[in-house]
């Protein structure tokens, strides 16, 4: 197993993909982010699966190019008044095996000049998830409350995502949670840097950062009723 998995030349391709974001560069360039971006994701993949397995065995790691843990770097553009074709940032997803999309819990690595980051939980879960998770903040705030105020869980991860403006439907605006049902993201996040991701033994500290996330994952887990 090698001890780095990336390399400078990652974030050199993605600012150079930045600054060039059309067909005919990355054309060109193609075998450039197979080899530099794509090829060193994959390989973090694969190597990741054990320690995934350490956390919890209800994660997925991987390594297929599509359809696996690496997001596509096509960019959807159907619905979007943005038409650049690419993506700027390389986003790994580790998801629960019962899940299909990002919107079920997860482990995340977003790779981005600059702008890198580990994250944890539920990014945008839909209407029947959204609801379970909320109806779990009232049913046991402890919870909870316990998960979330986890020492280690606080020394790395911060919460994250976007809120409703009032409490949402059918819950009290006087609960003392109201913060957290207004939720529309259940993330923590972690910063990191890009000397962290290129060093040696980053799949150590990833994995770390994982187990660091444990209290939060398992209770997100135990409230739309899935194992952990």
């Amino acid at each position: 197993m090698p001890s780095r998995h990336f390399t400078p030349a990652v974030f050199s391709f993605l600012e150079e993909l930045a600054a060039n974001n059309n067909r005919g560069w990355f054309r060109v360039n193609k075998p450039r982010y197979e080899v530099e971006v794509r090829d060193p994701a994959l390989r973090f993949v694969a190597d990741f699966a054990p320690r995934l397995k350490e956390v919890s065995p209800h994660f997925r790691a991987d390594p297929r190019p599509n359809g696996g843990s690496l997001f596509r770097i096509y960019r959807d553009v159907r619905f979007s008044k943005d038409k650049r074709p690419y993506k700027t940032h390389t986003g790994i997803h580790f998801r629960h095996d019962t899940g299909k999309d990002a919107h079920a819990p997860g482990f995340y690595l977003h790779l981005e000049p600059g702008r890198c980051f580990a994250a944890c939980g539920m990014w945008r879960p839909g209407g029947p998830a959204l609801r379970k998770v909320r109806e779990a903040l009232v049913d046991d705030p402890a919870g909870w409350e316990q998960a979330t105020g986890d020492e280690h869980f606080q020394q790395t991860f911060a919460l994250s995502g976007d809120s409703l403006v009032r409490a949402p439907r059918g819950f009290d605006p006087n609960h003392p949670l109201l913060d957290d049902l207004k939720r529309k993201d259940f993330i923590a996040t972690a910063p990191l840097s890009d000397e962290t991701v290129t060093a040696d033994g980053f799949l150590d500290d990833f994995a770390a950062l994982c187990q660091a996330a444990t209290p939060f994952q398992r209770w997100l887990c135990g409230a739309v009723g899935a194992p952990f």
